[in-house]
């Protein structure tokens, strides 16, 4: 919640969009050293941004640390950073379009000096890269400390983040923006869509895209929950009816995913990421070893062998997530004998505690899965970071197969076992109602109430400390004070935990809607309260995130498609199992498995069709990425017409010069006493 103007040490005002936080104790010389490569012109080797020490604070300012920087830019500098990132802006003939200096007058919105031109979220970014890309020349370690080594090229930032010395890179926020953001997202109850483009100004295209999902995903499931109360409320057990219910389900899960695809395009197109060219990925941090060459970029880097990552992979990783595996299904089995106890107390002595009793153990089961979730997620970040991966991207499709496989498992096999094993259709029911409603509540009370709680407290606790000095009329921090409250702030660690949640919840939508049709109804009631309290600790509780540019939400995709497919499957084994369909075929059990199997593939093949017909991109905006291409071509053909496709001089008769005609003209520049066998005089 920025309050104004910083200076910096050359007398320059800006306004600071980026906090640098080292340990107090860093060396003199190593402070001085940073700030002066982040100062230095670009063709020095430096970042050319502007950057200043954060003033002292009041109250006990010897716990302060001091060692605090705002880091700014000039608006002549983020312009050319956006040039250099290939940032996508709005033409003026409507068309997206990367950002050149040079053509900057036409583009839609530049007026002036283009001061408002790029948003916050963009500034915060370039000035990120900017910092990212800051690297090493002849340094061989950080200065004052020998044990940190660097070498060409190497990434002085993220050197200082692996030793230690950098604690924290995080944007600042701005107070009014916020103030107006907060008041159109979740400040005001009401039924309509969320402020997509004003999140996506202030915080990205990243967390845009998860809301966006997040909205989405709730519309789309209002068909299923209209449809589904009445199947609950008169307890329909015909079968034809459940047939009809389950293929709508099944085609439901493919359209909304394509439609997704195809609207996700959309805004992917408006916001300029659709067509935006993937920028190539540094190492890791927290990558580790021999040091050598790379041959794509010519730096010297940390070399590590895939061989080496693969046997670790496949010799410790997985074996890992197979005891993992194997702990859930005993606790699974620990829960059925509980189960079976509270079933037999009821059966003996039906009394109303005894009623109550019967949901204890499912109680206990959710509560325990999502400890057993957590518990494996810290697991697995360990394990994919000790397997040492080059790339951020490597790095997160491994930890999500890991983490999506065993939430899978553990929080639907004991659903299947129910199902297929049990084939107690009252027991499935119930289980999956509490196992819905309990991690709900328990995702609701750990995602929005425990934070908010915590923060409330910091806020007091630096209130008090400002008080102490002055009196806030408005209680409103000074900047020093504000920077430092945001510095305490939790980090935002992305939407990997608010995905992996939708991802859950759309498998208990999908995977037993034959048994249990009210689920939709449970999934659109905590989507809605999902959007406030996401919205609430985003403005309120964590520091601004730094944005992500995407175009889509990248690997979940193929999970909530790859869900679609087994959700096929068990309706179809669901249906199959049912009494009214046995009875179709009480004579042969093997002719309603093959009708069930045969049924089965038919919906799958059915769901590839559609797959097929629905384009993921909009046929407009395929036409609009043609054009641009179209563009593009035609002016790199004038670009080389100018520079190298012409071979003669404007003073003589045009006369295209072939290949050996070149290489004889060259030949005579550098040997012009030789006797000439052809004209050269009308060649370039």
């Amino acid at each position: 919640m920025l309050q104004g103007k910083s200076t910096d040490g050359s007398g320059s005002r800006f306004t600071p969009l980026v906090v640098l936080e080292l340990v107090s104790d860093t060396k003199e010389e190593a402070i001085a050293w940073l700030l002066g490569r982040i100062r230095d012109q670009q063709q020095d080797g430096g970042s050319e941004l502007l950057v200043e020490q954060l003033g002292p604070g009041v109250g006990d300012q010897e716990k302060d640390n001091p060692n605090i920087f705002l880091v700014g830019a000039s608006w002549q500098r983020l312009l050319s950073g956006a040039e250099d990132l290939g940032l996508f802006k709005e033409f003026n003939d409507g068309s997206m379009r990367a950002f050149t200096c040079a053509n900057k007058h036409n583009f839609k919105d530049f007026n002036g000096d283009g001061d408002g031109f790029l948003s916050m979220a963009e500034c915060q970014f370039i000035i990120k890269h900017e910092l990212d890309t800051l690297r090493a020349k002849d340094e061989t370690h950080i200065p004052g400390y020998t044990q940190a080594k660097l070498y060409p090229g190497k990434s002085i930032i993220r050197r200082l983040q692996t030793k230690g010395i950098l604690i924290q890179v995080f944007p600042l926020h701005e107070k009014e923006e916020l103030k107006r953001l907060s008041f159109s997202w979740y400040q005001k109850v009401k039924l309509s869509f969320q402020p997509i483009d004003a999140i996506r100004h202030y915080y990205g295209e990243g967390q845009a895209l998860y809301f966006g999902f997040l909205e989405y995903f709730t519309f789309a499931l209002v068909p299923m929950a209209l449809i589904g109360v009445p199947y609950y409320l008169f307890d329909w057990e015909d079968y034809d009816k459940y047939v009809i219910f389950a293929v709508f389900n099944l085609i439901w899960c493919t359209v909304i995913l394509e439609l997704w695809k195809r609207h996700s395009a959309s805004l992917a197109y408006h916001w300029g990421t659709l067509c935006r060219k993937k920028a190539f990925e540094e190492p890791r941090p927290g990558f580790h070893g021999v040091l050598g060459f790379n041959p794509v970029t010519g730096r010297e880097e940390p070399i590590y062998p895939n061989a080496k990552r693969q046997l670790r992979i496949y010799l410790v990783s997985l074996p890992f997530v197979l005891l993992c595996l194997y702990l859930s299904l005993y606790v699974m089995m620990i829960y059925f004998q509980m189960e079976g106890w509270a079933l037999t107390l009821h059966d003996e002595d039906p009394t109303f505690w005894t009623g109550i009793l019967l949901f204890i153990p499912s109680i206990i089961y959710a509560v325990v899965i999502e400890i057993m979730n957590l518990i494996y997620r810290y697991a697995a970040e360990f394990l994919t970071a000790w397997e040492n991966h080059r790339l951020e991207s490597s790095f997160q499709n491994h930890l999500v197969l890991k983490v999506l496989v065993f939430n899978f498992f553990n929080c639907f096999a004991s659903l299947f076992y129910i199902a297929f094993v049990m084939q107690d259709m009252v027991l499935l029911r119930q289980s999956l109602a509490t196992l819905l409603i309990t991690s709900q509540i328990l995702n609701q009370f750990m995602e929005a109430f425990l934070p908010y709680w915590l923060q409330r407290r910091r806020n007091k606790k630096m209130i008090r400390k400002v008080q102490k000095k002055r009196t806030l009329e408005d209680k409103e921090l000074p900047l020093e004070e504000q920077v430092r409250l945001e510095a305490d702030m939790s980090t935002y660690l992305g939407t990997f935990d608010d995905y992996l949640e939708q991802f859950l919840l759309f498998g208990y939508v999908s995977l037993f809607s034959c048994v249990y049709p009210l689920a939709a109804v449970l999934v659109v009631l905590n989507n809605i309260t999902e959007v406030y309290s996401d919205a609430f600790k985003m403005c309120r509780v964590f520091k601004r995130p730094f944005s992500e540019p995407a175009a889509s939400i990248g690997v979940w995709q193929l999970a909530f498609e790859a869900m679609s497919v087994i959700a096929v499957v068990t309706n179809c084994a669901l249906i199959g199992m049912s009494p009214q369909a046995k009875a179709y075929f009480p004579e042969s059990e093997l002719q309603l498995i093959l009708w069930t199997v045969a049924i089965e593939h038919g919906l799958l093949a059915f769901k590839f069709i559609l797959t097929f017909l629905i384009p993921d991109v909009p046929k407009h905006i395929q036409i609009q990425l043609a054009r641009l291409e179209f563009v593009s071509l035609e002016a790199l053909k004038k670009k080389r017409q100018f520079h190298g496709g012409k071979c003669w001089r404007p003073r003589s008769s045009v006369k295209l010069c072939s290949e050996d005609e070149r290489k004889t003209y060259r030949y005579y520049r550098l040997h012009p006493n030789k006797p000439k066998t052809v004209d050269s005089s009308v060649y370039l």
